[in-house]
């Protein structure tokens, strides 16, 4: 029997998120320092199960995989999604503009990073002012991504000193999130 294109894509896409699904149980259990039987064991499944689940040959419900993930000591956790938008500048060079502002886990957002061949320290609030002018520059998607804390950039946002295009590209961004946090006030 000859399958549809629009089932064939469905059958990719189901295998390559039961293979990501396989990794991420992988993962979670080797950072657990445990072996397939213990997790298993633990989780109220059968080792076999496991293992087809981690070559991604079996597709978990949600339920079963929350369940094998808080038994490795982890949380099934939903999160938006960040995309960027290449801008071009006035004078030529590209900068990047999210979908939205992140948080960042503490020990990113006050940590210390390399840029352009300068370490800034996050924890000042200088320093970081200093690394959020070059990052929303200069910085591409994944440093953006590591290094920028939405709720530190509206505390920074009216301290920095950027170019006219940057600043409007992503004033709606800063103004919708002070709205929802507005709103949760």
């Amino acid at each position: 029997m000859v399958s549809s294109p629009v089932e064939q894509a469905f059958r990719q896409d189901v295998a390559f998120w039961a293979k990501r699904g396989g990794l991420l149980f992988r993962q979670a259990r080797h950072a657990a320092s445990l072996n397939q039987k213990a997790l298993a064991s633990v989780s109220g499944t059968s080792r076999t199960t496991l293992s087809a689940y981690e070559h991604g040959r079996k597709s978990p419900t949600l339920e079963t995989a929350g369940r094998i993930l808080d038994a490795a000591g982890f949380r099934l956790v939903l999160e938006a999604k960040v995309e960027f938008a290449a801008r071009a500048a006035g004078d030529g060079r590209t900068f990047h503009v999210p979908s939205r502002l992140h948080r960042l886990p503490l020990a990113a957002a006050l940590g210390r990073v390399r840029l352009r061949g300068r370490v800034y320290d996050l924890a000042d609030r200088d320093e970081r002012r200093a690394a959020y002018v070059a990052l929303l520059c200069e910085g591409g998607p994944q440093e953006l991504l590591d290094h920028v804390d939405g709720v530190l950039l509206l505390d920074l946002w009216d301290e920095l000193i950027l170019p006219q295009e940057i600043r409007a590209e992503w004033a709606p961004l800063v103004e919708e999130a002070r709205q929802e946090a507005g709103d949760m006030n």
